[in-house]
């Protein structure tokens, strides 16, 4: 008892400190908020509001037709563009395709004949670029075809290239059904914000304690090593949990709009488990560095590699075999897996129970080796 009494007082002295460190603070409330809105509303990955021109040299029905076809909020209206001017609007990066339909193409469809369209892209725009092309070809097809089928009873000639599809697909979109970037961005900066600010918040609060001398005076305390740093780790915890939970109902559910399907609760108690492993990542790096930049390149060597491979940005089955096997080992992985599987799947405890579980054992065994290694540091006089 009177242990766990020294880790809850040594903790809300942490929390004191750190309440008062408005660099530390600020970075908290940043990554939550202004990061985490910026993240998902600035890394679009659909076609939005494309600027689209067309060059229409035909000025047919069909030509017309085609030209009207290109709606939002996937592309702007169309403008009518001369064909001379095209070089200059695609170097001036004016529109982001042009679309350039040349003089007897509605002839060509109706007789049978391969009609061609030109379609200028700026692929310096990469998204937009390959998924314009994409929409573009299928409106194109689509717009030709109705064309044909209203022109020729409803009947399309294999000899013209486009033949009536013998099966209809029925596409459903699951968990994301507008397939909008923002509802994925948002919940995984907030997950990559969490590993984060556990490991610089964690080892920024023992060396803040070198730095100004006072770790020597809580070694002369009756208190021990172990309860110095556990008393770090609940109060650094307890400001990230909250910061999440903050974010989640602010940020994302009311600003984003952005629904969240399985349990809040659930989630941050996956997120306290999780914090045990990435903050006893923090104290360990703190044992190893002296100061705040030699802890800030130790967490690129060590932080980003955990966040960019464990499944947050890239599909885990997207990489290399070996590099599977090798993050399955990290908790950061799981961690990313059962947070989609409860807030884009509703998935329950009996889904993610083993994620859970094996978090806990990792960040247990991991926690144990840097409570080992601040004692020792601890021994020798920080």
């Amino acid at each position: 008892m009177n242990s766990l009494s020294n880790i809850f007082w040594l903790g809300t002295k942490e929390l004191r400190s750190f309440m008062r460190d408005f660099v530390l603070l600020g970075l908290v409330v940043w990554s939550f908020s202004v990061a985490v809105y910026t993240q998902a509303q600035s890394n679009s990955q659909e076609l939005h509001n494309a600027s689209i021109g067309i060059v229409d040299e035909d000025g047919s029905p069909l030509s017309r037709q085609i030209a009207t076809a290109f709606l939002p909020p996937y592309f702007k209206a169309p403008k009518l563009v001369q064909e001379k001017d095209v070089d200059h609007l695609m170097d001036t990066a004016t529109y982001t395709f042009i679309v350039v339909i040349p003089p007897g193409f509605q002839r060509d469809v109706v007789a049978g004949r391969v009609g061609t369209v030109q379609v200028n892209v700026d692929a310096t725009a990469m998204v937009q670029a390959g998924l314009g092309a994409g929409y573009i070809q299928q409106i194109l097809t689509s717009e030709i075809g109705k064309f044909l089928s209203r022109n020729e009873g409803n009947f399309l000639s294999r000899s013209q290239g486009i033949v009536e599809s013998p099966v209809t697909l029925a596409v459903r979109v699951a968990f994301n059904p507008t397939v909008a970037t923002s509802w994925f961005t948002s919940l995984m900066g907030i997950i990559n914000s969490v590993t984060m600010l556990a490991i610089i918040l964690a080892g920024a609060a023992v060396i803040r304690e070198r730095e100004h001398g006072t770790m020597d005076h809580l070694l002369v305390l009756p208190v021990t090593p172990f309860e110095i740093a556990m008393s770090k780790i609940w109060a650094n915890s307890l400001v990230i949990t909250i910061a999440t939970g903050l974010s989640l109902f602010i940020v994302v559910r009311q600003l984003l709009q952005v629904p969240v399907a399985g349990s809040v609760p659930l989630f941050l108690s996956g997120v306290v488990i999780y914090l045990f492993f990435a903050t006893a990542i923090g104290i360990f790096l703190a044992t190893i560095a002296r100061t705040m930049p030699q802890l800030g390149l130790l967490y690129i060597l060590v932080a980003m590699p955990m966040n960019l491979l464990s499944g947050a940005n890239t599909p885990l089955e997207s990489m290399p075999v070996l590099l599977q096997r090798i993050m399955s080992a990290s908790p950061s992985t799981h961690f990313v897996s059962f947070a989609q599987a409860i807030l884009y799947r509703g998935a329950g405890l009996g889904v993610v129970w083993f994620d859970y579980v094996f978090v806990a054992l990792v960040g247990g065994l991991f926690l144990a080796l840097a409570l080992v290694r601040f004692r020792s540091v601890a021994a020798q006089g920080g």
